[in-house]
């Protein structure tokens, strides 16, 4: 990123920072109107600065590298596709895998949060699947955390040397599984229990999505990992122009 560039990502992360001083926040897929208008507002200024980073991660990658152009979209094809089947877990949300393991793992956090915005817009218009006043609330949960755990787990699991299909399958799959503890946590907050509180709403909503969730994560690693497998058959230039290849070979 050039310095004009970075000073903007540093406004946005200052601006988030500001406007997340407030008293509540909440999450992924969650439908139209389930949020208070003040947690709709929240997380959508918190999503801006990752977002701007991902734009200008997605313009630098397209001008060196042409080729990355088809793996980006790729990436978001199958984060569409793979979030759009959906089942239902709890009032105001949903079960579903999320696809962005992939991306993190191929271009970083990011690049993922740009794609997975727009298949969140695309899927509140023509699904009515999430919401456009819970856009920024989805954004968060689904394109920012649970990709950057993605992102993370991979880079362990590759530093300590352990098996890259494994990896693949870790990555994709942890990410999955923090994406609804976000979802469930953000929830919690906007709708902590009369009882408990915010604790014992969390408690409640993880055990809901659980029976669902965890075969999905599970489902979601394997088809990741195969998805990979038949990018390095169909589409091994492109792989090696980013690098991919390469470290896969390591």
């Amino acid at each position: 990123m050039s310095k004009k560039q970075k000073k903007l990502v540093v406004l946005a992360a200052a601006l988030a920072l500001c406007f997340g001083i407030v008293p509540a926040a909440n999450a992924m897929h969650i439908m139209e109107g389930y949020l208070p208008p003040s947690y709709c507002i929240l997380w959508g200024v918190i999503c801006i600065p990752f977002l701007l980073a991902g734009f200008f991660k997605i313009n630098k990658t397209v001008k060196e590298n042409r080729r990355a152009l088809t793996l980006i979209a790729i990436s978001g094809a199958f984060i569409f596709v793979i979030s759009s089947l959906k089942i239902p877990s709890v009032t105001g949300s949903c079960s579903h895998m999320t696809g962005t393991g992939l991306g993190a793992i191929l271009f970083g956090p990011a690049t993922v949060s740009v794609l997975g915005i727009i298949v969140l817009l695309f899927q509140a218009i023509l699904l009515a699947h999430g919401g456009l006043t819970t856009l920024g609330a989805n954004c968060f949960s689904m394109a920012i955390a649970g990709p950057l755990v993605s992102f993370g787990i991979y880079a362990v699991c590759r530093k300590c040397k352990a098996n890259r299909r494994i990896s693949v399958f870790l990555a994709a799959a942890i990410g999955d599984l923090f994406t609804y503890c976000v979802t469930a946590f953000q929830l919690a907050i906007a709708h902590p229990s009369e009882a408990g509180g915010v604790g014992a709403s969390f408690g409640k909503f993880l055990a809901v999505f659980a029976p669902t969730q965890v075969p999905l994560a599970v489902i979601e690693g394997i088809l990741t990992v195969v998805i990979i497998i038949a990018m390095e058959s169909f589409a091994a230039k492109e792989l090696k122009s980013i690098g991919f290849m390469k470290e896969a070979a390591e």
